[in-house]
């Protein structure tokens, strides 16, 4: 199963990153909540993007802070060395994309909760 990072994670039920965390649990997906605020999402604490935490082994970013907020976290996020980057609804950033591209980082601009819900996640 792919463990993915979901940056943006916050506690609020009606949030998307929230609904991702939901359906990647559900489909066997190891995630790890990654954000600004203190928290836990189903049981998991929610890592502090400032600390920029270590995620070992990690397959997929998937993004939910719009492109404004991610100018900050560029070297952090290829830092991770993921094998992809999903850019969500809203998310799309051109500049981000080049420099993943150019570290060798597949970018996806999808829907997280899509790809789950048709199998090609």
């Amino acid at each position: 199963m792919k463990k993915t990072a979901i940056i943006g994670s916050n506690p609020k039920t009606n949030n998307y990153a929230f609904k991702a965390a939901q359906m990647l649990q559900a489909h066997g997906h190891e995630f790890v909540p990654i954000g600004i605020g203190a928290g836990e999402v189903l049981g998991q604490q929610i890592l502090n993007i400032v600390d920029q935490p270590k995620v070992p082994e990690l397959d997929t970013v998937t993004l939910y802070i719009n492109p404004q907020r991610q100018s900050d976290w560029y070297d952090y996020l290829i830092s991770l060395e993921p094998k992809r980057i999903i850019f969500n609804p809203g998310t799309e950033n051109q500049e981000l994309k080049n420099k993943a591209e150019s570290a060798g980082i597949e970018c996806v601009e999808a829907c997280t909760l899509v790809m789950l819900s048709v199998g090609n996640f």
